[in-house]
């Protein structure tokens, strides 16, 4: 094996990695005809993620959808409506941390979906 196609491999693998590190889960957001809800009441959650030495990330890219789930869990609904989402972050010598905080109103169908 050569040193050129070694050294194209790793390359390869290197940018692979990057670019599986670079996904994340879809919030979900949908419209509903108020006729097919009722509106439990308003929640909030927060959820955080990390990015290690700036480049390693640490339950980063799933934070929105943990903040929305544990938003409609802590009213025992079924999805979120009115939604706001901010955002925080925070530094420390090795880290940085991202905290997402998500609102609206939780709602439960009225119909099992």
């Amino acid at each position: 094996m050569s040193v050129k196609y070694l050294s194209k491999c790793v390359a390869a693998s290197v940018l692979g990695l990057v670019l599986a590190g670079c996904t994340g889960a879809p919030i979900h957001s949908e419209h509903h005809d108020s006729s097919e809800y009722t509106v439990i009441g308003h929640s909030q959650a927060s959820a955080t993620g990390l990015m290690l030495f700036g480049l390693i990330p640490i339950r980063q890219n799933s934070r929105f959808v943990r903040a929305q789930e544990a938003a409609i869990k802590a009213k025992g609904g079924d999805a979120l409506i009115n939604t706001q989402v901010q955002e925080k972050w925070f530094w420390a010598w090795v880290l940085n941390g991202y905290t997402t905080t998500i609102s609206g109103d939780v709602i439960k169908f009225k119909n099992a979906q």
